[in-house]
């Protein structure tokens, strides 16, 4: 079955993405939760003008996208975590990285921020999606607090 993506979704596609699902997951999941769409004929069209509409605009979000993701590749980050003989007590997440990522004027929402469990004092790298084509690396140093 043919369903038309409303948001964004992990291992199917993107928003406005035109996809094939088996119909029981599109009619008892996709559709009722508000995540797709039937693509029917009317729809489709409907879809082909929304698109060719909003071209101009994908355009420069996805050029200040570009722009974010140099600004952050060279971007030294430090996090101060509470730490003893280098083992942290805990782990620095996403949020935390998010938050160093503020102070440097730069707003990243933590959900697009994917890192590896960081339980240790050193330098680490995470993955920042800003755009469907676009993806940033970030260098981390996590620092002891003194």
């Amino acid at each position: 079955m043919e369903v038309i993506l409303i948001k964004d979704m992990d291992n199917l596609g993107y928003a406005n993405d035109i996809v094939n699902v088996k119909p029981g997951y599109a009619n008892n999941y996709l559709i009722p939760q508000g995540f797709a769409k039937a693509a029917t004929a009317s729809a489709k069209k409907v879809l082909a003008e929304n698109l060719k509409q909003r071209a101009h605009k994908d355009a420069k979000i996805l050029a200040d996208a570009q722009a974010l993701a140099e600004k952050i590749a060279n971007l030294p980050l430090v996090v101060k975590v509470k730490a003893e003989e280098g083992k942290i007590f805990g782990s620095v997440t996403s949020a935390d990285i998010a938050t160093a990522l503020a102070e440097k004027e730069i707003v990243v929402d933590r959900k697009v921020i994917s890192v590896d469990s960081i339980k240790t004092v050193g330098e680490y790298e995470a993955s920042v999606k800003l755009h469907r084509e676009v993806k940033a690396v970030v260098k981390i140093s996590v620092v002891a607090e003194e």
